[in-house]
């Protein structure tokens, strides 16, 4: 049979094929066995006999830094900046006579002391320098690049505003709004024939929605005011022409629902001059269409129209920069996280950018347009929806780029910090100030939670909510916030017996289960109208009916008798009106009420009677043996009447 391969294959001194990697000593034929020395093994042997020969090696000089150093600063933090250990510092405090921890926080002239103990030098800032400077600063004329115009789109509610909007979309956003009522604002962006494009904010018209509103205006270049022909001027069309001219933007009036039997243009023209808007036709500057979102007439002249005003206007911007721009709607959604609706003033935001809004941060995971396209980057006057924030921002907040996320951070930290700090300084202080506080403040409470979808809606409902206040009751908002209802929701409003209110969002599981569990009522609503009017039922209901009393009779005490062992009776001359026996009564001596209660008996000369009229004499002897009498004495006798509240 064949000889076996030897075990020894592939050790040194056998040449068979198999015999492993060929190496530098084999190559050699440096056959002896002996191991070779790597590189870096000889390197450090070179490196520790330097060493030997050099003698003690002399000690790095220390690096002296510059410490930045805020008004309250983390022991932990101030360690960082200085490059050193935390444990050293806590040991410095220590030997000072300060016990402190890693995270706790000193001030100022702690961390001074601390900082020139190490042999660093510190550069003092006051909290505020933290915080973003809004960038005022003009962009050079040649960075300039013109941008499409931001129309927002005005008027009362159901003139029909989303559908010219949709009209010039050509899509359908009617369809999914409840009580055919915008409920939030919303951002478009319309591509015309041409290429150009106009980015279109749509307001809701409500009334509660002012504020938002009134936000609306600020970001916006052009407003055009929806007017229908057959309702003409209403309230909120008032309202939103003040808006219009507080915010100085130039407005285009679209007299919409023309195609209607009774519309009427030219008395819509003519009810405009009472507050001072002339249209062309009547000799002004403003500009008017006739349009029919239904039958989708005069829609081309209304795009003529805004860019004509677009035009003169000449509106640009620098698209290369950091951008800044503004937050429109803000929700929490769930698969997504915290969305902010953002309109781009000035720059380019890109995918990756970090960015701060009010006191929130984050980086740019995804930009979305308004049609659900995912976007690498959105220009000057180009509304997206923001993906990557760490919590719900405030509408109306500005955002702004900055260089990194430690940055981010800390102005968020800052701006929070700010926020809490306002809401803290607003309580009372002592319990003294407390008690006045309440006395003051005498009217009932009514508490509530609330929860909406976006934070837009959020405060248009606590606006509307305050505005039902009155002085005998009023609203009190314990806890609000953007997304569904959550278990802490059901326990704050569990601990003062208050009910949820739940604008289009609904709760989990959980929090059902507490509900039930706690009878927490729990109201759900997707038009602000009926929310209103149900709080303010509610409200009305808790006061209670509300008494109204209407005085019967007058009578003057002319007399007073004994009547039995102990009682007393009186001669009275009746003045006004008639006294009933059967009606509650009152004696008042100098204008002070002495005595309420009910007549006992009432008699002319010796016979009971059941009232007696103004000019004649009675007999008089009252409930609960009551003596105190004096001539000069003034009886009323009253009816009270309980009425249903209405607020």
């Amino acid at each position: 049979p064949p000889a076996r391969p030897s075990r020894n294959a592939g050790r040194p001194g056998d040449d068979r094929r198999q015999s492993g990697k060929l190496t530098v000593n084999r190559a050699l034929g440096d056959n002896d066995g002996a191991r070779a020395r790597s590189l870096a093994a000889l390197k450090r042997a070179r490196e520790k006999e330097n060493r030997r020969m050099g003698g003690p090696r002399e000690p790095q000089a220390k690096q002296v830094r510059d410490v930045q150093v805020p008004e309250a600063i983390t022991v932990q933090e101030l360690a960082n900046r200085m490059a050193e250990k935390g444990a050293d510092l806590v040991k410095t405090l220590f030997k000072m006579g300060m016990p402190v921890t890693m995270t706790q926080t000193i001030d100022q002239d702690t961390a001074e002391l601390l900082v020139t103990e190490f042999g660093h030098n510190i550069v003092r800032v006051s909290d505020s320098d933290v915080d973003l400077a809004t960038d005022t600063a003009e962009d050079a004329p040649e960075t300039l690049k013109p941008r499409p115009p931001v129309v927002t789109i005005m008027g009362h509610v159901d003139h029909g505003k989303t559908s010219l909007l949709d009209a010039l979309r050509g899509t359908d956003v009617v369809r999914g709004e409840a009580g055919g009522i915008t409920q939030h604002i919303g951002a478009y962006q319309v591509t015309l024939k041409d290429k150009s494009k106009i980015t279109f904010l749509d307001t809701p018209g409500h009334e509660a929605f002012t504020e938002m509103r009134a936000r609306g205006a600020n970001v916006t270049d052009i407003v055009v005011l929806v007017v229908a022909a057959d309702d003409g001027l209403m309230p909120q069309t008032i309202e939103a022409i003040n808006h219009t001219k507080a915010a100085g933007v130039p407005m285009i009036v679209a007299i919409n629902k023309i195609d209607k039997h009774e519309a009427n243009a030219q008395r819509v023209r003519e009810r405009l001059l009472e507050h001072d808007v002339q249209v062309e036709a009547m000799g002004g500057d403003t500009q008017d269409v006739e349009v029919s979102a239904l039958k989708k007439t005069g829609l081309d002249e209304l795009i003529e129209k805004i860019q004509l005003q677009a035009e003169l206007l000449e509106l640009k911007a620098n698209p290369d920069r950091a951008a800044e721009g503004t937050v429109i709607e803000a929700k929490l959604d769930k698969g997504r996280g915290p969305v902010a609706t953002v309109l781009v003033t000035r720059g380019t935001l890109k995918v990756g950018d970090v960015f701060v809004i009010g006191a929130e941060s984050g980086k740019v995971r995804a930009l979305v347009d308004d049609k659900g396209r995912q976007m690498k980057e959105a220009g000057p006057s180009m509304p997206v929806e923001v993906l990557g924030l760490s919590g719900v921002p405030m509408a109306g907040d500005p955002l702004q780029v900055v260089e990194n996320e430690a940055r981010a951070r800390e102005v968020a930290a800052y701006r929070a910090g700010v926020i809490q700090t306002k809401r803290t300084t607003n309580t009372p202080a002592s319990l003294e100030s407390m008690f006045s506080a309440l006395k003051e403040k005498q009217a009932m409470e009514y508490p509530l939670v609330i929860k909406a979808d976006t934070q837009g809606t959020v405060e248009a409902i606590i606006g509307s909510l305050n505005k039902i206040s009155t002085d005998d009751i009023r609203v009190r908002i314990l806890h609000s916030g953007v997304g569904g209802i959550t278990e802490s929701d059901v326990n704050v409003a569990a601990a003062s017996g208050a009910p949820i209110i739940g604008f289009n969002v609904r709760p989990n599981a959980k929090a059902r289960e507490i509900a039930d569990r706690h009878k927490v009522a729990l109201k759900y609503y997707d038009v602000i109208y009926d929310l209103t009017d149900e709080i303010r039922a509610g409200m009305a209901g808790q006061l209670g009916p509300e008494a109204f009393e209407t005085v019967v009779g007058r009578a003057e005490i002319r007399e007073v008798f004994s009547a039995g062992k102990t009682g007393k009776a009186a001669g009275l001359l009746v003045t006004e009106g008639a006294i009933r026996k059967a009606l509650k009564a009152r004696i008042t001596r100098e204008d002070v009420i002495i005595y309420q209660g009910e007549i006992a008996s009432l008699r002319r000369f010796k016979d009971d009677v059941a009232e007696v009229r103004a000019g004649l004499e009675c007999g008089v002897t009252f409930t609960q043996n009551f003596t105190d009498i004096k001539p000069g004495d003034y009886l009323e006798t009253f009816e009270v009447e309980l009425r249903e509240r209405t607020l």
